[in-house]
């Protein structure tokens, strides 16, 4: 009989810290501003962070260009509400600007493509 040993790696056997103490048991964020597709840019390139996790640097070298949330997200291997939250961090710092999303001006801009739609369908 063979008794192999299974070897396994660090990348194997997932995230080594828990995810709240990543963002110091925060789980909510209160951002309203913060969707998934704000996207994130720094704001302060050459300024040393205040924040020693990596996380935090990561997030501040993803931004050299706009990126959303839901893209660092991704980087991250995190779930968005923490990478909301640490995003959250970095633009109380002032480190990150947002740009949001374009939203609707109201009713009426959409009515008035209501009805270009509706006379582009009466066409046919």
């Amino acid at each position: 009989m063979n008794d192999a040993i299974e070897h396994w790696y660090e990348e194997d056997s997932g995230p080594l810290v828990r995810l709240f103490a990543v963002t110091r048991g925060r789980g909510r964020v209160a951002r309203p501003d913060l969707d998934v597709a704000t996207l994130v840019v720094d704001s302060a390139r050459g300024i040393p962070l205040r924040y020693s996790e990596p996380e935090y640097t990561t997030i501040v070298w993803l931004c050299r260009t706009p990126l959303s949330v839901a893209e660092i997200s991704a980087h991250l291997r995190l779930p968005m509400t923490m990478t909301k939250v640490l995003i959250g961090d970095l633009i109380d710092d002032g480190r990150l600007i947002v740009r949001s999303s374009p939203t609707s001006t109201g009713n009426i801009a959409d009515i008035g493509l209501l009805r270009t739609v509706l006379a582009g369908i009466r066409a046919l």
